[in-house]
């Protein structure tokens, strides 16, 4: 990597962190605000519509990842038409976007009662989920220009106006659900935020890029360039649905199973929330890098290309190991603390639901690699398969093993990305590598991950203490400790570790200069 795409890397990452350190601390105090104040109802209704709302995200199509991948080389070359003209055709297609949204959640609104059950709040749901169509559709018709910071690297930027937006957002809607308990307050206050943070992104935007500020004179999307994109929309819409699919339905199949309802939904947001923490911090470790890899592969230079991969790959195992066995080990005095005993899962549902952050944290590094060479098209029927086993097996293992099942089915359609489109389509595709190093790398790294899981929770089993306080102090130290030192172990034989230890002689290299 380049010096400027490195120093923009490390921005992202850094950023990245902070953000997930300020929005998981403020989050985990306004949900224990919230559900000790309104209770699991509530709770699960949020999940649930969060969930439709996914399914109707389908609408974009893919458009935002095609067109930030067009606007890679102007913004590199600098080629202020080209990315005027990428930039008022994205602003067109999300505010028809944001018109489909709102035609198809109005049509749906007369469904929500059957999908969400008997529930005994005294809102009507159907009010609720329209403001929370409401939310989904302002937030696409001000988003667009966001995508030339993804572009040009500078994500740290929309990470920073988050992160004060989350605070302020979460000490406001604390103090509504403290003092006046309404929970349609509460989603206008979200829908006004949400608003003023596009708002305050599209100001910086037009004053650091002010050749976009105002896009009236700005060219038409070439023929040539338009069939590209929508080539790769093509492509992403399979992948949208199969998304959808995979992920965003477990809370329609949990509200919809019969003894399970909005309740479980609501104890599993809580898990939810915390794994998908975990996961957005680790997570934005890799996807922060997605441009910087796309200008990588300009380069062309596959075996160097195949060498980052693997590095990366290394990298991400490590993280999402650490993060799994972490969780196993701490969730349930933090639990305990945070909202109370009677909010706790299974053993047997844990473990599941960790087994599928691993394998949905370790994708990450092939699907960033996937979107920086636009690979959408070609494997855009792979995602609709994965979706037919997911909903199948979901079904009938719900019924088998119970809420674990939803996951368990999950984790099984999953499989069809690693063994077949993610080793055809990127490994061999874009990093023409061969498909039998491409198994052996994530078979060595799951072989490892699962060790080290076994060796620090049969650890952990031997340390009981009665303080709940203690409890959780104990085991995140050994979290910290014999995890890292066993991956580092592992690692240390590994040629790809070579990566990290010239980046770490180079850095301490310049520390005695």
């Amino acid at each position: 990597m380049s010096n400027s795409r490195t120093k923009n890397s490390i921005k992202n990452s850094i950023t990245s962190t902070l953000v997930y350190i300020i929005t998981t601390i403020m989050g985990f105090i306004s949900q224990a605000v919230f559900i000790r104040t309104l209770g699991a109802e509530y709770n699960g209704i949020k999940g649930l519509f969060s969930n439709i709302l996914n399914m109707l995200s389908i609408a974009e199509l893919g458009f935002g990842s095609a067109i930030v991948f067009h606007l890679y080389k102007p913004m590199a070359e600098k080629n202020v038409k080209e990315i005027r003209t990428l930039v008022k055709y994205y602003r067109k297609v999300y505010h028809i976007i944001a018109g489909i949204i709102l035609g198809i959640g109005v049509l749906i609104l007369p469904m929500i009662p059957s999908i969400v059950g008997e529930v005994s709040i005294p809102e009507n749901v159907v009010f609720l989920f329209f403001l929370y169509l409401l939310s989904t559709v302002f937030s696409y018709l001000l988003t667009y220009k966001r995508s030339v910071l993804y572009a040009d690297q500078k994500n740290y930027i929309t990470n920073t106006v988050n992160s004060v937006f989350v605070i302020i957002r979460s000490l406001i809607q604390i103090a509504i659900i403290m003092w006046t308990k309404n929970f349609i307050i509460y989603l206008i206050s979200q829908i006004v935020l949400a608003v003023l943070e596009n708002v305050v992104v599209n100001i910086i935007v037009n004053q650091k890029y002010d050749y976009i500020k105002d896009l009236s004179d700005s060219v038409k999307v070439s023929q040539e360039l338009k069939k590209d994109i929508m080539i790769k929309v093509k492509g992403l819409l399979f992948h949208k649905i199969g998304g959808f699919v995979v992920m965003g339905t477990d809370n329609i199949i949990i509200s919809m199973t019969k003894g399970l309802g909005v309740v479980a939904v609501g104890m599993y947001a809580n898990y939810n929330m915390i794994i998908g923490q975990v996961k957005s911090l680790f997570g934005n470790v890799i996807t922060s890098l997605t441009a910087s890899v796309g200008n990588l592969l300009i380069e062309k230079d596959k075996s160097k290309a195949r060498s980052i991969y693997k590095s990366m790959l290394l990298l991400n195992s490590w993280l999402f190991c650490f993060c799994a066995i972490s969780i196993y080990c701490m969730i349930e005095p933090f639990i305990k603390i945070w909202i109370g005993g009677e909010y706790l899962l299974s053993k047997f549902v844990l473990i599941t639901l960790l087994v599928n952050l691993y394998v949905q944290g370790i994708r990450s590094t092939t699907n960033t690699f996937k979107e920086a060479a636009g690979v959408f098209y070609e494997d855009r029927f792979v995602p609709l398969l994965e979706s037919g086993i997911n909903v199948v097996a979901s079904l009938i293992f719900v019924r088998i093993f119970g809420l674990a099942g939803v996951f368990l089915g999950t984790i099984t359609s999953t499989m069809i990305l690693f063994f077949y489109s993610y080793p055809k389509y990127v490994y061999k595709f874009v990093l023409e590598g061969k498909y039998q190093e491409y198994i052996k790398l994530h078979f060595v790294h799951g072989i490892i991950t699962t060790l080290i899981c076994f060796v620090t929770g049969f650890i952990s089993s031997w340390i009981r203490v009665e303080n709940v306080y203690l409890q959780l102090i104990l085991n995140g130290m050994l979290c910290l400790v014999v995890p890292n030192a066993l991956y580092l172990l592992f690692a240390t034989r590994m040629p790809e570790f070579g990566f990290y230890r010239e980046k770490l002689k180079n850095i301490l290299a310049k520390a005695r200069n």
